[in-house]
């Protein structure tokens, strides 16, 4: 399989996963009504690690020692992360955290190029402010009066900005240190650290169990579909992109949850929906669009895109 090829493989994957989290925002909202955000997550990434374990035991035991090391460290900043939303989701509105939380898309970006020395291309730059307007479309539906005042912007909003900065995090670390032969082994390694500082965080209070068929089978499709899937498949995606570029796309997750509220939550399709969706989809074609250019001049120079393949 070519880089280009690969690359779009890698993208229409993620495109997958957004999905997938995006049909989960109901599901999420209901089920945290009835059971503690951090006891949801402690069962929710258990059952996952589970899973994981089971069908990759081999890839887990193949794993090196900087693999581990990896992906523990993934891990942690994945599971702080979900940790810190959850609780900032309890001080603030739907809407805000949904927006703040998406920010990952411009910090991502910022974080490479301090942290890595990275050159972002000024077409990157461009589709980061088309998604970023994009979520700001989809998520702010109006602003309350106080909003950017100290009272608008308190401990919710700071705990999930917080939460946004680490999702960056996370990302730039896969989009470094993932390959697609250790995709499998890392991504359970990840997922086994998820479920073991989720079960800490939750301990304290007792875990309490989801209770009926309805909530057994919405933490079931969360833990193996929306859990232990999707960060395999966000890691194998993420060792053929680069970080800004998976964050772009990653930000039609909102897209996605919109689409489900009108198709399964009853709610009516607005222009507001239409405009934020076009934005952050255009932000995506951008990315992908001088991302094919690159492929292709890289594919001319087979010695250069060998050398960036290894490095």
């Amino acid at each position: 399989m070519t880089p280009a090829r690969s690359r779009l493989v890698a993208t229409l994957l993620l495109v997958g996963i957004t999905s997938v989290w995006g049909s989960t925002f109901y599901l999420i909202r209901d089920l945290v009504q009835v059971l503690p955000p951090t006891d949801f997550l402690a069962v929710r990434f258990t059952i996952a690690a589970a899973a994981m374990v089971a069908v990759f035991w081999r890839q887990l035991r193949a794993v090196s020692g900087r693999e581990l090391r990896i992906g523990v460290g993934l891990g942690i900043l994945y599971a702080v992360a979900q940790i810190l939303q959850t609780v900032g989701l309890a001080h603030t509105e739907a809407s805000r955290s949904g927006f703040i939380t998406g920010t990952y898309v411009v910090l991502t970006p910022i974080f490479g190029a301090i942290l890595l020395r990275d050159r972002i291309p000024r077409s990157t730059w461009l589709a980061v402010l088309m998604a970023t307007a994009g979520l700001a479309t989809l998520s702010l539906n109006g602003f309350s009066p106080g909003f950017g005042s100290a009272a608008g912007f308190g401990f919710g909003e700071g705990v999930t900005l917080l939460a946004a900065a680490i999702y960056a995090l996370h990302i730039i670390g896969l989009g470094r240190y993932s390959s697609p032969a250790s995709a499998a082994g890392l991504s359970t390694v990840q997922m086994i650290t998820i479920a073991v500082v989720s079960l800490i965080a939750a301990m304290p209070g007792g875990i309490q169990l989801p209770s009926g068929r309805g909530g057994w089978t919405s933490v079931l499709y969360m833990a193996l579909v929306a859990g232990a899937v999707a960060i395999w498949a966000q890691t194998w995606a993420q060792s053929h992109l680069t970080a800004t570029r998976a964050a772009i796309v990653m930000t039609l997750e909102p897209v996605f949850a919109a689409a489900f509220a009108v198709a399964l939550g009853g709610e009516s399709m607005t222009l507001r929906m239409m405009l934020g969706g076009a934005m952050v989809l255009s932000a995506m074609y951008t990315v992908e669009i001088f991302g094919r250019r690159a492929d292709a001049t890289a594919e001319q120079d087979p010695p250069a895109e060998l050398l960036h393949h290894e490095l």
